[in-house]
């Protein structure tokens, strides 16, 4: 028998597709993604990308909160077994003390939970392959097994880029990151200087809202140009707080386990040259990768690979029952709040468009 809803992805768009779907009696089911070292080391572990930061600020509805009052909280709510992957938070010597704002991994196990409370099903595994081209859609698994669905929501995110440096990798979530916007206004960054690599509008972007907190910025540029528009060129070149590394790149992430991130050192792209910068933090802003592979030649993609929504204001793709939430149809906000929206939008999209087709 033919699933009403498959929700594939396991972030704020994925979770939040699942509430509604649920409370909407669909009884959706969800394939969170495998825990595999490929998916480690992509970034596409269950929880999604939230549950790969720090402290998160910016979500509505989580004021700052006494971390010992959070513990009780995450005790009480969660099972034991999903406690257990936030437990270091709350106890240990590297736990928190005072209050704080939720951690990524907190606030994404109380997403799954919330789902898991109105009766969402869930499987650990990826979805490898699909067939939308005859209805129920199948849906196959990693791990080997199928599945039929009527409607089905693409909530796959999207991965930021990083350089694949061992330094980098060390100290992602401290001092490293590749949001300037979730992090940028954290403690550790603020009247220190950072660096950001990157020459494109993105890169521009993220330098110039460090300026906010920061007391200077180090523009990392391959080359000895800007690939940023006019408009962005002049944004960066004006401003006061922003400099210009010109035919650089970056070659190590400095730092302690205890302190993070405490300088970064440069080479360049031109001769021999070597530099090392004292900063806080190093931003990386070179892109990212949509989690698409798997729908290539199904659903309709840009050239990026992020799935094209093919109706203003609503979550459709170009298959008719097929619907996309999140950061895997949006390059330009990529945000958890955002995300979590379109998964709301996309479940009652779902919710219609099954009615419309009288499955109940």
């Amino acid at each position: 028998m033919a699933e009403k809803v498959v929700i594939i992805g396991s972030g704020p768009a994925g979770w939040t597709a699942a509430i509604y779907a649920a409370r909407a009696n669909l009884q959706p089911l969800v394939y969170e993604g495998a825990i595999t070292e490929p998916n480690r080391i992509n970034g596409t572990l269950p929880l999604g990308q939230l549950n790969n930061t720090t402290e998160v600020e910016n979500f509505p509805g989580w004021p700052f909160a006494d971390n010992a009052a959070l513990g009780q909280f995450a005790k009480s709510s969660l099972t034991p077994e999903h406690y257990e992957n936030v437990k270091h938070l709350y106890e240990g010597k590297r736990a928190h003390q005072g209050k704080r704002a939720a951690f990524g991994p907190e606030l994404m196990e109380f997403m799954r939970q919330q789902a898991v409370n109105f009766g969402t099903r869930i499987v650990t595994d990826d979805i490898v392959k699909v067939d939308f081209k005859r209805k129920p859609f199948t849906l196959t698994a990693r791990g080997g097994g199928s599945i039929e669905a009527h409607a089905v929501i693409v909530a796959t995110g999207a991965r930021a880029n990083y350089l694949g440096l061992p330094s980098e990798d060390r100290f992602k979530n401290n001092g490293v990151s590749a949001c300037a916007v979730c992090d940028g206004a954290l403690p550790r960054f603020r009247n220190k200087a950072l660096i950001v690599v990157g020459g494109g509008d993105s890169a521009v972007e993220e330098a110039t809202y460090l300026t906010k907190f920061a007391s200077q910025v180090h523009l990392v540029v391959r080359r000895n140009e800007l690939r940023a528009s006019k408009i962005m060129q002049k944004r960066a070149l004006e401003n006061p707080k922003i400099v210009l590394r010109w035919n650089r790149a970056l070659d190590e992430v400095i730092g302690t386990d205890a302190d993070g991130v405490t300088a970064a050192r440069l080479k360049s792209t031109v001769d021999a040259a070597t530099e090392t910068l004292d900063v806080g933090g190093v931003f990386l802003a070179i892109g990212h990768t949509p989690n698409t592979d798997f729908l290539a030649g199904h659903l309709q993609l840009d050239p990026k690979g992020y799935v094209i929504w093919t109706k203003a204001q609503r979550t459709y793709t170009s298959v008719e029952g097929v619907f996309a939430a999140g950061d895997v149809a949006d390059n330009y906000y990529r945000q958890a709040v955002t995300a979590a929206g379109t998964g709301c939008q996309a479940a009652l999209d779902a919710e219609r468009w099954l009615a419309e087709k009288g499955v109940h």
